[in-house]
């Protein structure tokens, strides 16, 4: 699809080039496509930064969803486990949107509007389902706060640490 073809496109021109390097016609000639076919399916570079936020949020909400159990609170072990999935590799593609949408995003907050609705949802969403709902908001920050740790310094925490956090984490909302 060309629309995911030009997407990709802006996460790796982001990669090599940095936010400065993100224009329309850099992502356009990665994507081997005119200006004017990257502009037919994304008029701006704001709507195109926004496209990539909204492919974030819905990749991560399926795989949250993919932990689904069927038991209240499932919600929170559901958000830890995808989180902590996306940090051991097992979603590669999804920690580099994370990446690119939050780097693309940097210079305008009115572009992270999506994504903090977001964020507010998924740190509120079935709270009250929850035996300890304090608790386990606190557990999803937590893993908030791992994940951006590890993006920050790849070898602060190997796999055996970030397995061992993800255990104790998961022990807390059990």
């Amino acid at each position: 699809m060309v629309r995911d073809r030009l997407l990709d496109s802006a996460e790796a021109v982001l990669g090599e080039r940095g936010t400065q390097g993100l224009t329309l016609a850099a992502v356009a000639q990665r994507a081997g496509v005119s200006k004017g076919g990257l502009l037919y399916h994304y008029a701006s570079k704001d709507a195109l930064i926004t496209a990539m936020i909204e492919r974030l949020i819905a990749g991560f909400d399926e795989l949250v969803e993919s932990f689904r159990l069927e038991r209240p609170g499932w919600y929170t072990r559901a958000y830890i486990e995808a989180t902590f999935a996306v940090l051991a590799g097992q979603d590669a593609e999804l920690a580099r949107r994370r990446w690119a949408a939050l780097s693309a995003s940097a210079t305008d907050p009115a572009l992270r509007v999506p994504l903090t609705a977001a964020q507010r949802r998924w740190m509120t969403q079935g709270l009250d389902e929850e035996p300890d709902p304090e608790l386990a908001q606190l557990a999803r920050l937590a893993a908030d706060g791992v994940w951006e740790a590890a993006e920050l310094d790849q070898a602060l925490l190997g796999p055996e640490r970030l397995e061992a956090l993800r255990r104790r984490l998961l022990a807390l909302v059990s």
